[in-house]
Order: structure tokens, then C-alpha cells, then sequence
């Protein structure tokens, strides 16, 4: 048990300076490429945060464990509304740009609904899987577009203006020690997430917690622990865009992406029971959002509460659930 937690808490250090160097190299580069934090997140940041879950859905199409698939794909994008913008929003609150609503918000929704309506058939086949690739790459264009308007060019300048009146602004990194920064912290958040899911799955069972349990708890929070931990470091130093960025930006490439790449490689089977329940959940969650983020466009800590406090109760119907072998559990 003790060698369990040495392991679980080198795993939380490494979660935390692997989210550490990520926001810096991240940050650093946006305002190196006059590129929008909100685009960064969106992008470096979340395909980053999202490299476990594309590591567990891979190998789980490879052991043809569809439900294990699917699952951590949909329980994630739900932890990542619910516990990380809830948690995030507790530690300050999260100030919403407009254009975030009008844009990103709607692309996420998008990307999550087709997931929705691709699995009514009872299969994510690879048809399936090259529309969701076509529209990752459609998603990639309209950031190289946007970012030339002159709206994404005035936020820049905001940016590069907030920078240099910072306490911090003369510490500078070069472009290498950014780069550095970033994959060494991309790095360090797959390492970490990868031990604590370890050590936590064998503490669970030296406590004789069942595997079913474990597998819809620890399974499906720990792969988006990166997440958790760049956004939440992200509202410590008050990178708001940042934060927003990489729940949005994960959520949408965990569908366009690793769904997409994995449906491509395997055909993936969803039972229609799993789809009447968590599917809705997921939707639920994501519509949640709008009206909390619209109202003075920020995320309060009382908003961030009623996030968490709707993951947590979820979180207990599906342990429920499976501890009582529900056919609408995972």
C-alpha cells in the first residue's frame, strides 16, 4: 500500500509541473505567434491534455473493447464540463469571452451532437470515423481563417498588452526553451495521469473495491486528470481562455479525433441502452454550459459549485449503476 501512494504522489507532481511547463510553453508561443490563448487552448493545449484518452481508446479498439471505447470517450467529455470547469471556476472565476460563445461553443456542440447521432445506428463505422476526420480538419481551417480577422487580431494586441504590463513580463523565454516547455509538459501530464490511474486502480483493489467501480470511476476521471490539471492551474494564474479553451478544444477532439482515428482502424459497436442514458448525460452537460457561461460572461464560483456538485451526483448513479449490475449502467 505505501509503495501505491509513493506512486500516486510522484504521479500528482508530475501532473503538476508537466501542466506547469505546458501553460508557460503554451502562453509563451500564443504571444511569440500573435496566435489567440483561446486558439492554443484549443488546439496545443487540448490535443495535448487529450493524448490519454486517445492512448485508452486506441488500445481499447485493438482489444476490441468498444464499451470501454465509448465510454471513457463520453465519460470524459462530461468530466471535463462538470469536474474541470466546476473546480476551475471554484478557484476563480472564469471571465467567458463573447466570441467564445459565438464560436467555439457552437463547434464543440456540433462535434458532440454528430457523435450522438453517428451511434443511433447501433455503430461507429468508418465511414463514421472519415466524416468526424474531415471535420477535424474543417475545424483546423476555420482556426487558420479566423485567426487572420481583424477581431482575433485586436484580442492579440489586448493580449500582448496585458503581457507586458505583467509583473512576470520581463522573464522571457526563448523559442526553444518554449517548445521545450510544452512537449516536456505534455509529456509530464501522460506520465503522471498514467501512474496515479495505476496506483489508484491497485489501491482500489487492495481495498477490495470492485472492478467495475474502478472502472467507470478511476478509468474515465484519470484519463482526463491532465485536463483537470491544466485548467485548473490555467484559472490559478487567471488564463481564463485558456482554460475554457482546453474543455472545449478536448471535448471536440475527443470526438473528431480519437473517435474518428479509432473508428477508422476498428468499427466501433454501441449498445442502444448506453446510448438512451450517457449520450443524453454528455448533451445535457454541454447545453449546461451556455446559459451559465452567457449570464455576464463569466463562470462564477457559485456556477462552478453547480457544475461539480451535477458531475458528482452522476458520477454516483453510474457506480449505482454498475454495482447493481444495471443494463443502463456502462
Amino acid at each position: 500500500m505505501l509503495l501505491q501512494l509513493f506512486i500516486f504522489c510522484i504521479g500528482l507532481a508530475a501532473l503538476y509541473y508537466g501542466a506547469e511547463w505546458l501553460i508557460k510553453g503554451a502562453s509563451g508561443l500564443a504571444l511569440r505567434f500573435g496566435i489567440r490563448r483561446m486558439v492554443v487552448g484549443l488546439t496545443v493545449v487540448a490535443l495535448g491534455t487529450s493524448m490519454p484518452e486517445f492512448l485508452v481508446n486506441f488500445m481499447a479498439a485493438m482489444w476490441n473493447e468498444q464499451d470501454l471505447a465509448l465510454g471513457n470517450i463520453v465519460g470524459s467529455n462530461i468530466c471535463n464540463i462538470g469536474l474541470i470547469l466546476g473546480v476551475s471556476a471554484l478557484i476563480f472565476p472564469l471571465r467567458v469571452r463573447p466570441a467564445t460563445l459565438r464560436k467555439e461553443y457552437p463547434m464543440m456542440m456540433l462535434a458532440m451532437s454528430l457523435f450522438f447521432g453517428m451511434s443511433l445506428d447501433g455503430e461507429i463505422n468508418r465511414l463514421d470515423g472519415v466524416i468526424m476526420v474531415i471535420g477535424l480538419l474543417a475545424f483546423f481551417v476555420f482556426l487558420v481563417l479566423d485567426g487572420r480577422s481583424h477581431e482575433s487580431k485586436q484580442e492579440v494586441a489586448r493580449e500582448r498588452a496585458e503581457h507586458e504590463t505583467a509583473p512576470s513580463a520581463g522573464a522571457e523565454h526563448t523559442l526553444a526553451t518554449k517548445l521545450l516547455l510544452l512537449i516536456g509538459g505534455i509529456l509530464g501530464l501522460t506520465l503522471g495521469a498514467r501512474l496515479m490511474v495505476m496506483s489508484a486502480i491497485q489501491i482500489a483493489e487492495l481495498m477490495g473495491i470492485s472492478h467495475l467501480v474502478i472502472g467507470v470511476t478511476v478509468v474515465a476521471v484519470g484519463t482526463s486528470l491532465p485536463e483537470l490539471a491544466a485548467s485548473a492551474l490555467c484559472a490559478f494564474r487567471k488564463e481564463a481562455d485558456l482554460s475554457l479553451g482546453n474543455v472545449l478544444g478536448s471535448n471536440l477532439l475527443n470526438v473528431l479525433f480519437v473517435v474518428g482515428l479509432v473508428a477508422l482502424i476498428r468499427p466501433m459497436k454501441v449498445e442502444i441502452d448506453y446510448v438512451s442514458i450517457h449520450f443524453y448525460v454528455m448533451l445535457g452537460f454541454g447545453l449546461l454550459l451556455l446559459p451559465l457561461a452567457w449570464t455576464e460572461y463569466r463562470i462564477s464560483r457559485l456556477e462552478g459549485g453547480m457544475l461539480l456538485a451535477s458531475f458528482i451526483g452522476y458520477l454516483v448513479y453510474v457506480s449505482l449503476a454498475a454495482l447493481s449490475s444495471n443494463p443502463f449502467g456502462p
